[in-house]
């Protein structure tokens, strides 16, 4: 395990990371109200507009592990500083992308971000894992995770705020728009993502030059020149739980990404979309809910024994949103929020433990799981598009079955 010097001084650390963890993840979520909007600006089709996620969790896979060397050589530090200087560029990015509307500029800045936010999540959080007592890491790690989740909460708002705040003129008026009318209509729908990502990337600047001047502890790991790349794959215990990060993630953006789909098909009375949107709201306030209370009781219960609790009861809930109908299945689909919430601080604990000078290399493998997120969603789609929508959940349920075995055995080091 990592070692830190002077362990009565983590509070500001631990301040400045959380802090990161927010920002970052406020930023990623705008991409949910960015999808609908560049579709609109630069005339996209669904599967055009889908990119956005590619391009973003294509830079988290593609780059979590080169990142991972970078931090071995570099440092913690001079990670985070790189992250979000990587993070401002690409905000900086959407200047050029909204003057011209060219979808390709857009992309590569989102890659760009997730590049630079991949920094940060390899540095962040095996740094929160080791200030303080290594006994209680999943408690700080779920806290960590419950900032996170109030940046994540807010981003969408946010995003609302600054591009979906004018009136959306509707498609039967855009058709019937001359071409210069056109042309003057999606360029100043392009200009809205200005305000937002400008601002994004001077806070990014600004905190990049903070941790400039900011005590950080050094984290030691012992041989860590000795590391190599491919090393990593000896550890069971870390690349199986990289594959349950892997349907963590999966599972739980499934669910979401189909929650408003799935509240339709079951017909309930006076629940439409807008409607069912509150269950998405549902979700996430009790993964936030979970996050906060697993700040606690995580520092007094064994990680594993919880992690195959929460496991046990996504199964049960999604097994009976399956079978049930109304408002007891889609409750059932919301409150899986609740068991997921700790799930990753716990997968995470489990599986970087006892790697000493592979810790770093081991979190980025990790990172690179989630690019679950982008699999499993479509994998659902296909499901639904060839049997039902209600089949579809099935998916989720083996990815959580795949975490009950990683709680139960895959997690012990051989």
């Amino acid at each position: 395990m990592p070692k830190v010097k002077n362990r009565n001084q983590f509070l500001i650390p631990l301040l400045v990371v959380m802090s990161l963890m927010f920002i970052w993840n406020l930023s990623r979520n705008i991409n949910d109200v960015l999808i609908p909007h560049l579709k609109r600006a630069c005339q996209l089709t669904d599967f055009q507009s889908s990119l956005v996620q590619s391009a973003f969790f294509g830079g988290y896979f593609l780059l979590a592990l080169p990142v991972g060397q970078y931090i071995r050589r570099f440092g913690y530090r001079a990670g985070m500083i790189t992250g979000l200087f990587m993070a401002a560029l690409g905000a900086f990015l959407f200047f050029p992308a909204a003057e011209t509307r060219f979808y390709p500029l857009f992309l590569a800045a989102l890659f760009i971000m997730a590049a630079g936010f991949t920094f940060l999540e390899v540095t962040a959080t095996p740094y929160v894992s080791v200030l303080g007592d290594p006994e209680k890491a999943s408690g700080r790690l779920s806290l960590a995770a419950a900032v996170g989740s109030v940046g994540a909460t807010i981003g969408p708002y946010i995003g609302a705020v600054f591009l979906l705040h004018t009136t959306d003129t509707p498609e039967t008026v855009v058709q019937q728009f001359s071409p210069s009318q056109l042309a003057d209509y999606l360029n100043a729908e392009a200009q809205l993502v200005k305000m937002p990502y400008l601002s994004l990337g001077a806070l990014f600047m600004v905190l990049g030059g903070m941790l400039f001047f900011i005590k950080m502890p050094a984290i030691h790991e012992e041989g860590e020149e000795n590391v190599r790349l491919k090393s990593i794959f000896k550890f069971k215990h870390t690349v199986l739980g990289a594959l349950g990060v892997f349907c963590y993630l999966g599972a739980e953006v499934g669910i979401v990404s189909f929650l408003i789909r799935y509240s339709k098909s079951l017909n309930i009375e006076g629940v439409g979309e807008q409607k069912a949107a509150l269950f998405i709201t549902l979700f996430m306030a009790l993964v936030l809910v979970g996050r906060l209370a697993g700040a606690y009781f995580l520092q007094k219960v064994n990680p594993s024994k919880a992690l195959m609790a929460c496991a046990l009861g996504a199964i049960t809930l999604v097994t009976v949103a399956i079978l049930s109908t109304g408002y007891v299945s889609i409750f059932s689909l919301s409150i899986v929020g609740l068991c997921t919430s700790v799930m990753y601080p716990i997968l995470f604990t489990l599986s970087i433990k006892n790697l000493g000078a592979y810790t770093k290399t081991g979190s980025s493998l990790i990172i690179m799981s989630i690019v679950g997120g982008a699999i499993v969603p479509p994998l659902m789609g296909l499901i639904s598009d060839m049997y039902s929508i209600r089949f579809a959940f099935v998916l989720p349920i083996l990815c959580y079955a795949y975490i009950l075995y990683y709680a139960q055995k895959g997690h012990i080091i051989r």
